[in-house]
């Protein structure tokens, strides 16, 4: 029962990291620019800022989507602003500087990859969504046991760690063959469709989603 729970957890860890929003471009883009490790950490983040929806989404935390919901305008404003201008910083990167940085020691800081990243995934609590509707299909083990539930979370965090790492070493097979006027495009247009997918997260608030409530089974 425990492998079983655990395969679901990263089949549900895999889907829900699969859709290439703006985090996916920006781990994408660092491991062209950087390196396979950068990039790999960078959605780490991810992984596990996804791991802690999950959590929420499973084990129905009242107390946390009350406040996400009674903030969700602030925290898509916060977020979106915040992904426009990562995006902007991308678009004006210079490529040819960030690869004298890592020739010479000074472009890798994992942490500050992994960081930058975990909370820009925080910043999008709408995802808890996608967990809840995931959960709904496939089941929601914590009503068996805590364990349970832990163990379908460890599943989450290893299959979304899974697919960063399968997605940014196939990108990092590429990079060799990336020159810095093609790393150049690159920032443009990964910039420039990070910016556009910020400023959607802004305009979206003026649009109706359903509450994290109105998903939940009833």
């Amino acid at each position: 029962m425990g492998l079983e729970v655990f395969l679901k957890g990263i089949v549900i860890g895999l889907v829900a990291s699969i859709p290439l929003g703006p985090v996916g471009l920006m781990c994408v883009q660092r491991t062209l620019s950087k390196s396979h490790r950068s990039g790999f950490v960078s959605g780490l983040g991810a992984a596990t800022a996804d791991s802690l929806f999950a959590t929420v989404a499973l084990f129905s935390l009242t107390f946390v989507m009350s406040f996400i919901e009674n903030n969700m305008a602030v925290i898509k404003v916060l977020g979106g602003i915040s992904v426009v201008i990562v995006g902007v910083t991308i678009f004006l990167k210079n490529p040819v500087v960030q690869i004298r940085r890592n020739r010479a020691g000074k472009g890798q800081n994992l942490w500050s990859d992994y960081l930058s990243i975990f909370f820009i995934t925080l910043t999008n609590p709408a995802y808890i969504l996608i967990f809840v509707a995931l959960f709904a299909a496939l089941g929601n083990h914590a009503e068996g046991s805590i364990g349970n539930g832990l163990v379908v979370i460890l599943g989450v965090l290893a299959g979304a760690s899974t697919w960063w790492f399968l997605l940014t070493f196939c990108v990092g097979l590429l990079r060799g063959k990336f020159r810095p006027r093609h790393l150049l495009w690159m920032n443009r247009i990964s910039g420039s469709a990070i910016v556009v997918l910020g400023a959607a997260a802004i305009l979206s608030i003026f649009f109706h989603t359903p509450s994290v409530h109105e998903m939940l089974p009833k």
